[in-house]
């Protein structure tokens, strides 16, 4: 038998995986599935939930009244979901193994709650307590717990106390905690699961030490129940019990426009915000914040002063000349490169005169602008705001650019290329990852990265690396 001594080649094995083929896919494959169609499959948060504790207090003379039991559900630090057990049992038939269902068990979950100062969730617990164990409400003190602890036993008339254990008045059919409902809030909807007579199998204080000077107390309760119910719809009012109810700021930002805005024109607040809450306002059927955020526009539009308006369309100039002087090793023509408003395709958009052109200007050379689809690919500008936003996107350019200097003229594959990028040192990429910043509206505008509108797939075109 002949050994093979030969080492494959990772460069060998990528060349079956360049642009499209199926095969090896990079980290964007993987993105797709979290960002396409609004997030749809993106993970939930952990930290996003509400839980509604329902009681009866129609059992109790001192009831709890609101917004105690809002409060008692905001304190809700942390909790688990439930857990079923299905029981299987293995069987053996004709020496084939199968499961057979049992009796489903549903798991105890425990839930943890912030040891507050007005002892809300201890008032609660004490309620409990006393409904259904008869010791807090017979012993309530020391003085009768000294004097009776020795007649327990004793004959019915001869004892003092004579209610402890669970002899208490408790009415059948009639707990005191009716339901635990817990909402996982995602995207403006939540998913509900409803724990349906539920009881606490234990409750547990925290404890206690000097030494922490750090440490926050909380309550901890083990509640079992019968079943689950499960619910799903949007969050409001009426579906969501409590939430952003009670304590919470429902008073708009300063700095946004139905809280007043701000005297600038592109500014958060600002007239060009103004005008696109309006229209979002009346899309969505909002008449009346359209009718405030419109009112607030014009008022922030009469204050401004000519001065003001100049300063800022000077400060943006000034802000895109600075861009345009970061490339100005790179762009054959700076000028080219900044300009305030839509320009037409393929229209002249600046004449410069090199070093070596003569006075006469026969050298001259007349920069056009390539016909761009921003129908289906984002514009310049677009992809300036997204590549300064989104990492991800700028590590994609990033390496297309480091394709365009170095992967291209080793004449490796782009594939080939984006492994040795993602294995070269932290220095070379942050000088690419900063160029991505710098050089974006320039790679766009010559046709170098096209970044598609709706999904924002980055496409390198290699016939232009060599430029």
């Amino acid at each position: 038998m002949t050994i093979n001594n030969t080492m494959p080649s990772i460069n060998n094995f990528l060349k079956g995986f360049q642009d499209n083929l199926p095969g090896m896919k990079d980290f964007r494959h993987a993105s797709r599935l979290y960002l396409d169609d609004n997030y749809k499959l993106m993970p939930k948060q952990k930290f996003l939930f509400h839980v509604v504790i329902s009681t009866d207090e129609t059992l109790f003379f001192d009831k709890f009244t609101p917004p105690i039991p809002t409060e008692l559900n905001m304190l809700v630090k942390s909790c688990d979901l439930p857990r079923y057990n299905m029981n299987l049992t293995e069987k053996h038939q004709y020496n084939k193994k199968v499961y057979i269902h049992g009796p489903i068990s549903y798991e105890a979950i425990n839930i943890a709650f912030h040891d507050d100062h007005a002892d809300t969730v201890n008032a609660f617990w004490k309620k409990y307590y006393e409904y259904n164990i008869a010791d807090s409400v017979s012993l309530n003190d020391d003085l009768t717990i000294s004097a009776t602890k020795d007649d327990y036993y004793d004959s019915y008339e001869k004892r003092r106390t004579n209610k402890f254990g669970m002899d208490t008045p408790r009415q059948r059919k009639k707990p005191y905690l009716r339901s635990i409902e817990i909402f996982l809030l995602h995207k403006k909807r939540f998913t509900s699961m409803t724990l349906v007579n539920p009881v606490i199998g234990s409750f547990n204080h925290d404890s206690l030490n000097q030494a922490d000077g750090t440490g926050i107390m909380q309550n901890t309760m083990q509640v079992m129940y019968e079943t689950v119910i499960y619910k799903s719809g949007v969050i409001n009012k009426n579906t969501v019990p409590g939430f952003a109810s009670v304590h919470y700021d429902h008073e708009p930002s300063p700095l946004t426009v139905l809280g007043g805005g701000t005297n600038s024109i592109f500014g958060p607040g600002g007239i060009v915000d103004g005008v696109g809450s309006v229209i979002g306002n009346i899309q969505s059927g909002n008449i009346l914040g359209a009718i405030l955020s419109a009112s607030n526009t014009y008022n922030n539009a009469k204050k401004m002063k000519k001065k003001d308006v100049k300063a800022e369309l000077k400060g943006l100039a000034k802000k895109g000349i600075l861009e345009v002087g970061k490339q100005a090793g790179t762009i054959t023509n700076p000028v080219g490169a900044f300009a305030i408003g839509a320009i037409g395709a393929g229209v002249a958009i600046a004449s410069a005169k090199g070093i070596a052109d003569n006075k006469n200007r026969q050298d001259s050379r007349i920069l056009t602008n390539p016909v761009i689809n921003t129908k289906d690919f984002l514009s310049a500008n677009e992809a300036y705001n997204l590549v300064t936003t989104d990492s991800n996107i700028r590590d994609e350019i990033a390496s297309g650019l480091y394709y365009k200097d170095i992967g291209s003229r080793k004449g490796l594959t782009v594939a080939e290329s984006d492994v040795e990028y993602e294995g070269s040192t932290d220095s070379v990429k942050t000088v690419y990852t900063n160029k991505a910043n710098t050089d974006i509206r320039k790679l766009v505008t010559e046709g170098y990265i096209k970044i598609n509108r709706k999904t924002q797939d980055v496409s390198i075109a290699t016939e232009k690396a060599v430029l």
